[in-house]
């Protein structure tokens, strides 16, 4: 059975066990200035256990503590939530919004650390990634949370969805800088459509409806499938407290996306979004490969490319393009950038549908069009890879990519530091035992507020 399963072996074989290491060997010099924690998240379900989907795989987070050139600690704990015991999402009063996988990403919001799964309440996390409980903004969260909430870097609100292939379709929220959630709001003319990833603007929020769509017929324990009915389109909503009752709905052509890199408003004041998209058919050998059917691409991702719709409310219209032909996930930046406009972006690129070429690293110059790509070398692939800028950085590259390398040659995996300006290795930390390949993570400095994390 494990077999057929592709998101159980080589790269996404799951760890099976919980550790603590301390003293962590180090090649090259840490940065002093690199004093927090990486902490990662991806599904991990625990031996014995064959979810029918990927994502349906039980939450584990991996944790890196840096200290002024020393890496302290490794440590991987799995999110104990109710699902981690076998306990039903859907029981007889309805969906159970405990009962997540929690593996999908992990943040730090006012001095809380969140393991997050987009279908289900946040679980609370420790200083040493034990699990607290779930948590639901004292109340105030009575949907599901995405898992990829947007942090002003101007206000330090955190911006967010629920999504439901139920009414309330869409169900916008604001978290101020204290935690707090102070607006909610029912998002007018949302769909079932599957909404992964959103953007906010400086003075917008921005939700990608694609083709994938609630689909009841769906036995994998994810109920979404490709509907050709199910219109494509771009939502474009105003901030603000009136703002939901008035976004508007743009067409766009058929495809689905799942991450958003940025987006911003240009000197026109047109909404510019990027992010990579699949069209019909590299949903189809994605979703192949997150259920194990036959029929499925080498990878998770097949025909992911990155895309530009660049939206003018003026005129009503939205002009769109594929921008590179380089199979990309997992699309970061400097995040002092969000919501305005980058010069750079990384990413991940895969082997293509067929599996051909390697996994590296990639920076985009958006502005002269340029493309780098970091090799991480064969039978290697790295994590999605988290910017941390610099301390006095002048410039938006001004800081490092931190990724966790796993080496199926060596049965071993690595924390790569590596300067985010010309893409040259700085320092690697060798991990106590193979990181299963992940999702989403967060580098979390001292600085940050303090509350649970200690």
């Amino acid at each position: 059975m494990t077999a057929d399963k592709p998101y159980l072996t080589g790269h996404y074989k799951p760890v099976a066990d919980e550790i603590t290491a301390t003293g962590l060997t180090v090649e090259g010099t840490l940065p002093a200035e690199l004093t927090g924690r990486l902490l990662r998240n991806g599904h991990n379900p625990k031996p014995g256990v064959t979810p029918t989907h990927w994502f349906k795989g039980s939450g584990m987070v991996h944790g890196i503590r840096l200290r002024e050139g020393r890496a302290e600690w490794y440590r991987n704990r799995w999110v104990h939530t109710p699902a981690l015991d076998g306990a039903p999402y859907m029981t007889e009063h309805g969906p159970d919004l405990t009962a997540s996988t929690a593996g999908t990403h992990v943040i730090e919001h006012a001095g809380r650390l969140l393991a997050l799964c987009e279908a289900n309440h946040p679980f609370e996390l420790g200083q040493d990634l034990e699990t607290v409980g779930a948590y639901d903004f004292d109340g105030k969260l009575r949907t599901a949370m995405t898992a990829h909430p947007k942090e002003d870097p101007l206000t330090g609100e955190l911006h967010f969805f629920g999504s439901s292939p139920f009414p309330p379709y869409l169900v916008y929220y604001v978290a101020d800088a204290k935690g707090e959630i102070v607006h909610s709001a029912e998002v007018q003319g949302a769909t079932a459509s599957l909404k992964h990833d959103f953007a906010i603007t400086r003075h917008h929020v921005v939700f990608v409806e694609g083709n994938v769509t609630f689909d009841p017929a769906d036995h994998s324990g994810i109920p979404y499938g490709w509907s050709d009915q199910q219109p494509s389109r771009i939502g474009v909503m105003p901030r603000g407290e009136d703002g939901a009752g008035h976004i508007r709905w743009f067409s766009i052509e058929p495809g689905n996306m799942l991450h958003v890199a940025n987006a911003y408003e240009d000197g026109q004041g047109r909404i510019v979004l990027e992010g990579p998209t699949v069209d019909r058919e590299g949903f189809h050998l994605s979703w192949n490969w997150w259920i194990g059917a036959p029929g499925r691409g080498s990878e998770p991702v097949a025909r992911s490319y990155t895309r530009r719709w660049v939206v003018d409310l003026t005129a009503g219209s939205v002009d769109e393009q594929i921008i590179d032909d380089l199979p990309v996930e997992f699309p970061t930046l400097n995040e002092d950038y969000v919501g305005a406009e980058n010069r750079y972006q990384y990413a991940i690129s895969f082997p293509d549908e067929k599996g051909l070429g390697g996994y590296g690293l990639v920076k985009y110059d958006r502005t002269s069009g340029a493309r780098r790509i970091y090799q991480v070398g064969d039978a290697r692939m790295p994590s999605e890879a988290v910017f941390v800028p610099a301390a006095g950085a002048t410039r938006e590259d001004d800081g490092y990519l931190l990724t966790v390398v796993s080496d199926l040659k060596q049965d071993a995996s690595h924390l790569l530091v590596l300067d985010a300006s010309g893409l040259d290795r700085i320092a690697t930390v060798h991990l106590p035992h193979r990181v299963s390949a992940g999702l989403h993570g967060s580098w979390i400095p001292d600085s940050a507020p303090e509350g649970n994390l200690g």
